[in-house]
């Protein structure tokens, strides 16, 4: 095959038909990137009081537009459409090849009980999620024959750790015969805390002191009152993060020797730290030696969230095509450039 053949070759599938469900700071950065790609098109977007379908293609503008003024996609006209089951409605009518899940981490089970919905609804397709928790990780592995029934290809913690972390992790880990320790440190600089609400009481939920349901149960004012006792900084160590069931589920480390760890500041868009996945091994010549795999300090959370979500949904459409069905981890799966 030559060069053109080959290219042709590339050329010849249709965009692939994208939805995004919740719409807050994740969701929003989602429509951007999905925006600018030719491979994919954004055709359904949906938040707690609507969602909105165009077979065509949303608006990404002004689809964040009327969310940032009226609280929800369900406002615009005449696409969008009011109601307090949105992702069910929204899973009935509309045409679509694969779901990025930038829900809520929150509860634990709340991600588990989307693809539920999907079950029960006949739907088959594609979904992605950047779920964070190993326990909510653990109860999507637990619905692997469950998804395969329903024909779908589930693809799990595919965001920035999870995500492209232990993807990086798993490739790294091929230089040795043994692997002693994978240790991910993650540095978060956002402006504004309260556009990604949902991801800073997440974080929260690890911190020394707090649950997931206390975290949850927070105002906004209390979670300033929190911040402006830490000058916006919060310090995780020793999180419960999906990386080391994943990497465990995959056959390259026990999940005992996966640390992942962090600092996010809430109110400076700098990087507090650059975010990194080290892993130490033992080689076949019985030396002990580290791979470290830094991210640019200019990449934001969402570009490392979003870009990767897209890159699975993309290898996921390959396998649903193929009759693949059920589910796999980032660690498990190459992702897919998508341009």
């Amino acid at each position: 095959m030559n060069s053109e053949q080959i290219k042709n070759s590339l050329n010849i599938s249709p965009a692939i038909r994208v939805g995004v469900l919740g719409f807050g700071g994740l969701g929003q950065a989602a429509a951007k990137v999905v925006a600018g790609k030719r491979e994919m098109i954004l055709v359904a977007a949906a938040d707690q009081k609507g969602y909105a379908y165009a077979a065509e293609g949303l608006n990404t503008e002004t689809s964040i537009a009327i969310y940032q003024s009226q609280g929800s996609v369900g406002y615009l006209e005449p696409i969008g459409t009011l109601t307090n089951q949105s992702i069910q409605d929204l899973i009935e009518i509309a045409e679509v090849d694969g779901y990025f899940l930038a829900l809520p981490n929150l509860p634990n089970d709340f991600i588990p009980n989307v693809a539920k919905e999907f079950i029960k609804s006949g739907w088959r397709g594609v979904l992605v999620d950047a779920i964070k928790r190993t326990t909510a990780v653990e109860q999507l592995l637990a619905m692997k024959k469950e998804l395969q029934a329903a024909g779908i290809t589930y693809m799990t913690g595919c965001g920035a750790t999870p995500g492209l972390l232990t993807a990086a992790a798993a490739l790294a880990a091929q230089s040795y015969a043994e692997i002693h320790q994978v240790e991910i440190t993650f540095g978060v600089g956002i402006a504004n805390w309260e556009a990604y609400r949902a991801t800073v009481r997440e974080d929260i939920g690890h911190m020394p002191g707090y649950t997931v349901e206390a975290a949850r149960a927070m105002t906004d004012a209390e979670v300033e009152a929190l911040l402006d006792k830490t000058n916006g900084v919060l310090t995780l160590t020793n999180m419960e993060h999906a990386d080391d069931v994943m990497l465990e589920v995959a056959g390259i480390v026990g999940r005992d020797r996966v640390t992942v760890g962090g600092v996010v500041d809430t109110r400076n868009p700098k990087k507090p730290l650059s975010t990194n996945v080290k892993v130490t091994g033992r080689t076949f010549e019985g030396k002990i030696s580290t791979h470290t795999f830094t991210l640019g300090d200019e990449t934001s959370m969402a570009a490392n969230v979003c870009g990767p979500a897209f890159g699975y949904l993309k290898a996921g459409r390959q396998l649903h095509q193929r009759g693949i069905y059920g589910i796999f981890t980032a660690a498990e799966i190459m992702p897919q450039f998508v341009r």
